[in-house]
């Protein structure tokens, strides 16, 4: 055992490695929550996704946890996706949600939608 004190660590802690690549992303989405007796739909915008969930901007006051509906379609298809996702993140207007499920067949479709996709990561 040494006799000298140890030293401080003069860099930042490592912040938590994400589970999956985020990608960057331009359409519109639909989020659909309960306020109070009921539901209401707000206007977002997709700026980034993942095969675990997306970054949206939208300007309302979301809560941590809540749990919504996102409607939207993948830029260059006409299939509408209508996805489950909890709210995980905020920083100002942008909030980070992770999808609950996705049945095999829209996984498959994301991956190879963020295939071609420019990493953010």
């Amino acid at each position: 055992m040494s006799s000298q004190p140890g030293k401080a660590t003069s860099s930042a802690p490592d912040r938590r490695r994400r589970r999956y690549p985020r990608y960057r992303c331009d359409f519109a989405v639909a989020v659909t929550l309960l306020a109070g007796k009921n539901y209401q739909t707000l206007s977002a915008h997709c700026k980034d996704i993942s095969e675990a969930g997306m970054g949206t901007i939208i300007a309302a006051e979301l809560v941590l946890g809540e749990v919504v509906s996102l409607s939207f379609s993948l830029p260059d298809s006409h299939e509408s996706w209508d996805v489950r996702a909890v709210l995980r993140h905020r920083r100002g207007y942008h909030y980070g949600f992770e999808f609950l499920s996705l049945p095999s067949e829209q996984t498959n479709t994301l991956k190879t939608f963020i295939q071609n996709g420019e990493r953010l990561d």
